[in-house]
This record gives C-alpha cells, sequence and structure tokens, in this order.
C-alpha cells in the first residue's frame, strides 16, 4: 500500500476561499460560509497541482496509527477547544477585526483538558513549550483509542490489539473497480492516517451497515483515486461534481509530488453534501477476513467475526453487505 500524505492539519482549498455572511451548509451553528472564489491557491501552484494524484475526500473521522505502550495503536482525532468564554473572545476579535490574526491565547487557561495521553498533531507549531492554536482556534491533536473507552467503542470496532490488525476497506490489487475489506496488520499502518467510515460515523452517507448490526471501516487516506479527474478549473469542477457519476463523492484530495495536500468540497462550491448515492457506495466489494488468522470465540458478535462469516462472499455494492440471522 503506498503511502500518501499523512492528514494531520486542516488542509487548505485548491482555490482562494472568501466568508459570505450566510448559514453554512456544513456545520449548523456557524453563521458564516467559507466558499470558494474562482482563483486557484498560489500554494497549490507552487506544488504543481497540474501533476497531483486527485483522491477522493471521505466523508468520516480522522485516525491515526502510531506507537502506543510500545505495540501499534489506533488514535482518534481529539482537538482541544476552547473554553466557551474564551472562544467568545475569539469569535468578538474575529468579527470587530474581520481575520483571527492579533488575538493573542493563553494557552494553559483558554482551553479545555484533555486526556493526559493526548498529543498534538505533527507539525503543530509551538511557543514557551505550549502548542499554538490554529486559525479556527483549535489545537489538532489524537488519543489512543482504548477498548474499554466507550466514547470510542466504532473505532474500537475495527481493531484488535491482541492480534494486531485493522478491518480496511481498499481497492483490490486485482481489478480496477472492486473494492476488498480485509485485515491489515497495524505495524504496516504505522504514521498513516486513515478515515473511520460506516453506521454510526457522521450519519452514514455511504449506507453502511444498520442499527442492528453495525459496520465500520478504515480507508488510507490516498488510496481510492479519482479515475479521469477534471482540470482544475472552477467551472469545469463544477460541472464534474453536479454531471458525472464519478463526481458523487463529498470532495477531492490531491496529493502533490512535493507532500502539499489541497482539498476541494462540495460546500466550497455551493453544492450539496451528501446528495442521494454516492460511487464508494456503489462499487462492488469482496470481504477477505480468514478468521483463522486470529484466536476468536465463534459465538462472538464483533465485527471480525461476523466478517469473517462473509470471507469470500462478494456484493454487488459496498452498501449491500449484510449478514445472515
Amino acid at each position: 500500500m503506498r503511502r500518501f500524505g499523512s492528514v494531520q492539519q486542516k488542509i487548505s482549498c485548491v482555490f482562494l476561499t472568501e466568508v459570505k455572511e450566510e448559514q453554512s451548509r456544513k456545520r449548523e451553528c456557524q453563521q458564516f460560509q467559507v466558499v470558494a472564489t474562482e482563483n486557484v491557491n498560489p500554494i497549490a501552484l507552487e506544488s504543481n497541482i497540474d501533476c497531483a494524484l486527485a483522491t477522493e475526500k471521505l466523508d468520516g473521522t480522522c485516525c491515526y496509527v502510531s506507537i502506543y505502550k510500545g505495540q501499534s495503536y489506533l488514535w482518534a482525532r481529539l482537538d482541544r477547544k476552547p473554553t466557551k468564554q474564551a472562544d467568545k473572545r475569539f469569535k468578538k476579535h474575529q468579527y470587530s477585526h474581520k481575520s483571527y490574526k492579533g488575538f493573542t491565547w493563553n494557552v494553559k487557561e483558554d482551553f479545555k483538558t484533555v486526556p493526559e495521553s493526548w498529543v498534538p498533531a505533527h507539525r503543530v507549531q509551538h511557543h514557551n513549550g505550549q502548542p499554538v492554536p490554529d486559525d479556527h482556534g483549535h489545537i489538532p491533536g489524537w488519543v489512543p483509542v482504548e477498548k474499554d473507552n466507550k466514547q470510542y467503542c466504532w473505532h474500537s470496532s475495527v481493531v484488535d490489539y491482541d492480534a494486531g490488525v485493522a478491518l480496511v476497506l481498499r481497492p483490490s490489487a486485482d481489478k480496477e473497480d472492486l473494492l476488498e475489506i480485509t485485515m491489515v496488520q497495524l505495524a504496516d499502518l504505522l504514521e498513516q492516517t486513515l478515515e473511520l467510515i460506516g453506521t454510526n460515523v457522521n450519519g452514514n452517507p455511504y449506507g453502511l451497515g444498520s442499527k442492528k448490526q453495525p459496520v465500520h471501516v478504515l480507508v488510507a487516506h490516498g488510496s481510492v483515486h479519482i479515475r479521469n479527474p477534471p482540470p482544475v478549473d472552477y467551472q469545469q469542477l463544477c460541472s464534474w461534481f453536479q454531471d458525472s457519476q464519478e463526481g458523487r463523492v463529498e470532495g477531492i484530495v490531491w496529493h502533490c509530488n512535493d507532500g502539499t495536500l489541497v482539498k476541494l468540497h462540495r460546500h466550497h462550491l455551493g453544492l450539496r453534501w451528501p446528495d442521494g448515492d454516492t460511487i464508494l457506495n456503489a462499487r462492488p466489494v469482496v470481504v477477505h477476513v480468514d478468521g483463522t488468522k486470529r484466536e476468536y470465540d465463534i459465538t462472538s458478535k464483533d465485527l471480525f467475526t461476523s466478517l469473517s462469516q462473509l470471507n469470500g462472499h462478494r456484493f454487488s455494492r459496498l452498501q449491500d453487505i449484510q449478514f445472515d440471522p
């Protein structure tokens, strides 16, 4: 599995953006909308965007694999956010100055507490030994996913620390359009970021599983390529999202040769998401989860056991995965 850029920070839009004073289509509590202009971001031009690899932006929650307690562990995204009082001061400053610049944070007092195991994301700047908040007033970071933490029960469902494996959805090496769900060694995913998608994540835009039998999987960032992507042109991208079968995605993330990542979300163009079926949930999928490679109780109802009973089974669409009663 080729390794692509690790998503540790907010990714810039491929176009320059502007703020419009209207209800956000992405966040209900946000009274402004960030939209793309038709001008390509200089960051993208400097990174030779025309030669970049276009990949599908997936709608889930970001995860990271790194070492914890001496073994490969899945980490959940957890940003340190300001307290209510600090957030009010920050927003007041933004409103009056039309910018976040010039605002001074007191990291020790202005931010909510996080678990002791929390670590800041890579490339978070530090000042006087303290992490510096980003433009949104957040400090991106990670917390390890432990088995007994109910807050991250869906994260836990896709990892087996005893066997050292994770459930991963990826394109099949044999057929271009075919997806596969398989077990991957956590050690082989070290320092990669992935997206957790499934039944109980972000409203389940991909139609995976059900309330009775939830299905969740990890997808490595950059692993789902977009075939025949349009050029980086505002009008052509708008048309592609609305008229093309391949355009039934949340967005595009371009992986540039110098490691730079840039993205475009449907909301940047004023387009709805989700909007009907997606290209991902319509792709065929085969299950390759061999239960003999890990010790498990056949009466167990965990996701690994359920999928192992479908080992070798192919479904015509990802959203059609179902388990026998």
